[in-house]
């Protein structure tokens, strides 16, 4: 089996999500069917993607793996040689003895895809590389115009636009209570068999090219726990709760009912972080155990 690495990005508004379901059109359904056409392989390939987003949720930076058998890409008519093909320059990182066949497989998903989810990157992963497990952080982006007149009609599908103005200074200075290691069970769904601790290292509001950006970092995110903690600081930014507020819904460690989940569209995920190629398994390790706080 040969394991590859996928860096991808989609625009989540004519999905329901990443995560496969019948019936549906789901970014890993769409790209599994591509692979395994591109392939021909009697089954579509398992993703394994390190961030599953939800229906209409956004990614620019998303990374995702898939073990297949060795001769599979057989259909691309490929052969091993020294030196990338000179379209497609090689990596610094990648040994000698290029594989010709990923740089043809790249190509191959760009002309099948549909315009709304792209493979930028599709590499052979390191020993121990799990795109989900090896991961050592997320960050996330949320976007929102808070204008009197609305947002700007072309960025309407992954921009929020508040109807009331928001106060930068008081969505930080809310923020900074939520960051660390905590039981993020106000702010996430809770799952059977799933911890919701995790360590926020960031969350942070500047304003930019007329937008309020959130920037929203960890290890890893609970089910709806980034749009949540976003929903938490609006009414703060607004003036309608104290500054103090989210952190006593943290404090409580039970789902609040004035947070309210924000809008799946204002949502990006930007970058997934992973360690060295020899520390890739420790990682995967670590992550798989459930956490307590203080361990």
């Amino acid at each position: 089996m040969v394991r590859l690495r996928l860096d991808l990005a989609y625009d989540g508004t004519g999905f329901s999500g990443w995560a496969r379901q019948p019936g549906r059109r789901t970014v890993q359904g769409v790209i599994e069917e591509a692979l395994g056409r591109i392939l021909r392989l009697p089954e579509p390939p398992a993703l394994t993607v390190a961030g599953r987003t939800d229906a209409g949720v956004h990614a620019r930076g998303q990374v995702a793996h898939v073990d297949l058998p060795d001769d599979a890409p057989a259909a691309l008519e490929w052969r091993r040689r020294r030196g990338a093909p000179p379209e497609a320059p090689a990596d610094p990182a990648t040994p000698e003895g290029v594989d010709e066949r990923l740089p043809v497989l790249l190509r191959r998903l760009a002309g099948l895809l549909p315009p709304d989810v792209r493979v930028h990157r599709v590499t052979r992963a390191p020993e121990g590389f799990d795109a989900r497990f090896s991961a050592m952080s997320r960050r996330y982006a949320y976007r929102i115009c808070d204008a009197p007149g609305g947002g700007d009609p072309l960025r309407r599908h992954e921009t929020l636009w508040y109807p009331r103005p928001l106060d930068a200074g008081r969505l930080n200075a809310a923020a900074a209570a939520l960051l660390g290691e905590h039981d993020f069970a106000a702010f996430c769904k809770r799952r059977e068999g799933a911890t919701t601790i995790r360590e926020l290292r960031r969350l942070d509001w500047v304003r930019e090219d007329g937008l309020l950006v959130a920037t929203v970092l960890a290890d890893a995110f609970c089910h709806s726990m980034v749009r949540a903690l976003v929903g938490s600081l609006l009414p703060v930014g607004e003036g309608r709760l104290p500054v103090e507020w989210p952190g006593r819904v943290l404090a409580r460690a039970v789902r609040d009912s004035g947070v309210h989940v924000a809008p799946a569209h204002g949502l990006c995920l930007e970058e997934v972080r992973y360690p060295a190629p020899g520390d890739l398994a420790r990682r995967a390790a670590e992550a798989r155990r459930v956490r307590t706080l203080g361990l």
